[in-house]
């Protein structure tokens, strides 16, 4: 059997990276049993630039999208797809535009143990601001999403707190731009294909299925 690697770069206040996270789920459910499929996921920050607390959600996209009517398109059109993907979207309960910075450093800690607690904190995460509307910046809701993944809850606390992988998160979303990557979410498959943006779960197992098999006639390595 064929290991094919990906790594996902993306931001949890995006709503096209929860969409793309729903369907490689089900692209790699599609190819259990025919492919290995391992998963590290990837930091980015789309608004970098939000203080630590954050901004009133709704003012900042309408600024970033150009006004409230663009919004409502905007959510109209996500609400449709995440319920054909079984995301219940609810925009309006987001009320803060969180600097993503700390819950990107928790999204690292999780991978020391190991590729399921790791995926169990992303989509938490994408759960609590998608649907929940809780604020994926605060240390407290941050911690409760950690627990509940089963992280080490005092060790976290105590992470949060220092500026412990600051500078490796940052350095990590550096280097994804210098790689090109300017939206997300980004599928990195085996260092060498990327598949950007939120492709429907047809491209996603084909694009897996094509790979494997490459590298099954050795043309991939």
């Amino acid at each position: 059997m064929e290991t094919v690697k990906i790594d996902i770069v993306s931001d949890v206040v995006c709503p096209w990276c929860y969409l793309g996270k729903r369907r490689l789920d089900q692209a790699v459910a599609n190819v259990t049993g025919e492919i290995l499929v391992t998963i590290q996921w990837r930091p980015y920050q789309l608004n970098p630039d939000l203080p630590a607390e954050g901004v009133d959600h709704k003012r900042h996209l309408a600024a970033k999208l150009g006004g409230q009517d663009a919004v409502d398109r905007a959510h109209k059109t996500l609400e449709g797809l995440g319920r054909e993907d079984g995301i219940d979207f609810n925009f309006d309960a987001v009320k803060i535009s969180p600097n993503t910075l700390d819950a990107h450093r928790l999204i690292r800690w999780a991978a020391t143990n190991g590729e399921e607690a790791q995926a169990e904190v992303v989509r938490l995460l994408f759960k609590a601001n998608f649907e929940e509307g809780r604020n994926v910046g605060d240390h407290a809701v941050l911690l409760e999403i950690a627990e509940e993944a089963g992280l080490d809850g005092p060790v976290i606390a105590a992470l949060l707190t220092s500026d412990a992988d600051k500078e490796s998160v940052k350095q990590e979303i550096d280097v994804a731009r210098e790689m090109g990557v300017s939206g997300v979410p980004c599928f990195i498959i085996d260092q060498q294909y990327a598949v950007m943006g939120a492709q429907s779960v047809d491209v996603l197992t084909n694009a897996l299925r094509e790979i494997a098999q490459m590298k099954a006639s050795g043309l991939a390595h």
